[in-house]
Formats: structure tokens, sequence, C-alpha cells
């Protein structure tokens, strides 16, 4: 294992635990969104540039706002299968079912995406505004969602770190043989699966619902530094290129997702 893969793998796996945490301490809405902006893509698109060829890690970087696309998936999937699963072992079988929908959904992607013999650029771009569209509409239903109130237990949030380490780490090893790949693994929803089932154990229902539409929202900030990296990191150089890619998901990403947040609140619409 290289260092370059044990560095992104740790970086990701200490964001991850701060995710949850956030949306624990700040409630779903406002939690959700400060949990999806770029963090454990950072240290995997530096990973990419330092284990494989520049052509290799630009196309590692175009899959990334399609991985995201099927992460939306995943996360409306917990808005909607909890309603209709009922009886004993919900959340298991809630965690089968968003897990089967983001396995098909991804396998589909990256087959359709093996085939395609033209540039990734402006496909990823409108899959990131179709992702806007999606997120905005989302949070406009999304329900209350409160801070919660009990103690996460250290289990859980180690869990969660090594989750989403063992995902950046498999994305990096990927890299070079197969960028396509690597992509889809580098956001594979640990964070999104380990801050789901997290929330549902530890503070209920309310909080982890209430999170979905702003994180199907926040997200689009991923693909947004994706977009950005494949441009700024080879420019600019790893550190530089990914400042201003991370600055830019920010202004052009997650400060419109807060605004639009900020002017639906969700207890205008409970009933």
């Amino acid at each position: 294992m290289t260092l370059e893969l044990w560095g992104s793998a740790l970086f990701a796996g200490l964001v991850a635990i701060g995710v949850t945490l956030a949306i624990e301490r700040f409630g779903g809405r406002i939690g959700g969104l400060i949990g999806t902006m770029p963090s454990t893509i950072v240290p995997a698109s530096i990973g990419f540039h330092l284990s494989s060829s520049s052509e290799a890690a630009r196309e590692a970087l175009l899959a990334v706002p399609f991985g995201m696309a099927v992460n939306v998936l995943f996360l409306w999937s917990w808005a909607i299968l909890p309603a209709r699963i009922a009886g004993p072992a919900r959340l298991p079988k809630v965690l089968a079912g968003a897990l089967a929908i983001w396995a098909v959904s991804a396998a589909c992607c990256t087959l359709a995406l093996d085939t395609l013999s033209i540039d990734l650029a402006g496909l990823a771009a409108f899959t990131t505004l179709v992702m806007i569209l999606v997120g905005g509409w989302a949070c406009r239903g999304a329900p209350p969602s409160p801070p919660g109130h009990r103690k996460v237990g250290i289990v859980s949030l180690l869990s969660r770190g090594w989750m989403a380490a063992s995902a950046i780490a498999l994305a990096v090893w990927l890299s070079d043989s197969s960028p396509l790949l690597a992509g889809m693994a580098s956001v594979f929803p640990a964070i999104f699966m380990t801050t789901m089932v997290s929330l549902w154990i530890s503070q209920g229902e309310a909080v982890q619902a209430g999170a979905v539409g702003p994180m199907m929202l926040g997200s689009t900030a991923v693909s947004v530094y994706a977009l950005l990296a494949t441009w700024s990191l080879p420019e600019l150089g790893l550190v530089w290129g990914s400042l201003v890619a991370w600055k830019g998901a920010l202004i052009f990403a997650t400060l419109p997702a807060w605004w639009w947040v900020q002017r639906h609140p969700a207890a205008s619409r409970a009933g």
C-alpha cells in the first residue's frame, strides 16, 4: 500500500466521523448541508493524481458526478422506503433496499459510461445540473428535522470512519487500472449510509428523514468540485488546485444550497 492511499483513506475516515456529528449538532437540514461539503473527494482527487496518469485521473474525476447522481437515488430511497416498510427489523430492510438500489444503479451507470466513446465533461456537467434541480425540489418537501439529543457511541463513530476510509482506499487503488470504477468507488455512499443508519439508531427517524433533501442538494458540491478539479489540479498543482476547486464548490453549490434551504423552511410545510 502506498503512502498516498493510506493518507487519503485516513483523512476520509476522519471527515466521515465529523459529518454525522454536524447533523446531530445542527439538525438534519443545516447539518446535512455542512456534511455534504466536499470532503472525502479532496484526498481522493489528490490520490488519483499521485497514483495514476493525468488522463486517468481526469477520467476518474469526470465519473464522480455520475456516481453522485446514483447517490442521490440512494438518499431518496431513505425518504420513500421507511414509509413503505412495516413490521420488525425495519432498519435492516430499508438499508438492504437502499443498497440494492445503489448497486443496480451504479452497475448500470458504469456499464453505460464504459460504452461511450465521447468526452464525458459535457455530460457530467449536465448530470450535475439535473442533480441541483432534483435536490432543490426534494428540499421543498423535506420534513422538519430537529437536532439530535442523544450521545453517539464510539463504535458508531469508528464504523463511519472505517467505511469511508475503505471506500476511498479502494478508489485510489483502482484509479490507474480502472478510472471509471475508481470514480464510482470514490463516491460510494459510505458516509451517507453510516449517516442514515447512525441517525436512525441514535436520534430517531425524524432527524434522519429531515436530512435527506438537504443532503441530496448539498451533495452537488462534490460534483462541482470534481468538475473544477479536472482543470485546477493539473494547472495549479495539488494543494492550490484542491483549494480552488473546494472554494469554487462552496461558492457555486454549497452557499446557493444554503440559501435555498433557508428560503424553504421545513416547519412552514409541516402539517
